[in-house]
């Protein structure tokens, strides 16, 4: 049992430590009550004694009557077991026997861990969650009286209000989307505190353990569904592939030059290498036609060529000795396969 004038401990509380202000008045009041004293006995002044004795017993009262509350704390008084004030931050003055401070009440933001162990999902999986909900008293009034002790109260709310949210969500719900169960606990712990006058800042599930034997099967089924997409994507590229291919197809059908070409560039690609050799066959080398190829574009030089003009005449007249040429690089070409 506390005495008047005296910071009563309950639970739920820190206990509150002495105020050096007051001490320090005190410590002055006694002196000079001792000084006093010392002057009344050596000038046989009995008004001094008299002062001494009232300096003595106001250092006596101050450290029971002056209180200081620092700036994130409130102090609730009770006047003759009735609410007289919530006083604070800084210095305030209480009546000693009659006052007496029974909460110091923290108001900075605080934090509760709490958790649900082997609690049933809505598919009836168990899960052990862990979670902290960050709070703060925004009524102390309100908390000092409605209930005994908040904090115990805040961490028996918060693990029912888990348990009751994961007893009502699917488990792929609650791994997939957790800033969605935050929101939902957050709203339910604080729905469930506002009358004490404590509000719910906000609710972070920082762990989610599910079965051994379930991680597993869950591990099994992401990696059959990676392999079905991956499938997937590939028979996507096949058909894209195969479509290029015939559409390359229909163009080499309509234009055998662009065959032609691509043959030769092919060719040129594999032999970029050096110290590359390629074996190439005849009838490979005939197939690709240089000759007729060199023909066919120096055709279409003339066709570009108007009748008549220097050009034109120049063509013509170079035409048997471009041939020549031609099929001298044929026959080279077919001299060095050879070898």
């Amino acid at each position: 049992m506390s005495m008047p004038g005296f910071t009563m401990n309950l639970p739920g509380q820190r206990a509150r430590g002495g105020n050096p202000t007051a001490g320090l008045i005190a410590v002055i009041l006694l002196a000079l009550a001792g000084l006093s004293a010392a002057l009344g006995a050596s000038t046989e002044n009995y008004a001094l004694f008299g002062l001494a004795a009232l300096l003595a017993l106001i250092g006596v009262l101050v450290p029971a009557s002056l209180k200081m509350a620092n700036h994130w704390e409130r102090a609730v008084v009770l006047r003759l077991g009735r609410l007289q004030s919530v006083s604070g931050p800084g210095l305030f003055v209480i009546v000693p026997v009659i006052d007496q401070v029974v909460y110091w009440l923290d108001q900075r933001i605080q934090t509760t861990e709490f958790n649900a162990e082997q609690a049933l999902s809505k598919d009836t999986v168990p899960v052990d969650v862990d979670a902290v909900v960050f709070w703060q008293i925004h009524d102390p009034e309100r908390a000092a009286l409605e209930i005994t002790d908040y904090r115990s109260a805040i961490s028996r709310v918060a693990q029912t209000s888990l348990r009751e949210m994961v007893g009502s969500s699917l488990l792929s719900t609650l791994l997939s989307d957790r800033k969605h169960g935050d929101e939902m606990l957050r709203e339910e712990i604080g729905r469930k505190t506002a009358e004490w006058g404590v509000t719910a800042i906000s609710v972070e599930i920082r762990d989610i353990g599910v079965p051994d034997a379930l991680q597993d099967a869950m591990s099994r089924e992401a990696q059959a569904q990676r392999e079905a997409a991956a499938r997937i994507h590939l028979g996507q590229a096949e058909l894209a592939v195969a479509e290029k291919f015939v559409e390359a197809a229909e163009i080499y059908a309509r234009s055998p030059a662009a065959l032609q070409l691509r043959a030769m560039n092919i060719i040129y690609e594999t032999t970029k290498e050096r110290g590359a050799t390629i074996l190439m066959p005849t009838a490979m080398v005939d197939a690709m036609n240089p000759g007729g190829l060199l023909g066919l574009t120096q055709a279409a030089m003339s066709a570009q060529a108007k009748p008549g003009t220097p050009a034109a005449e120049a063509s013509v007249v170079n035409q048997p000795a471009r041939r020549s040429v031609a099929r001298a690089a044929v026959n080279a070409a077919k001299r060095k396969t050879k070898r």
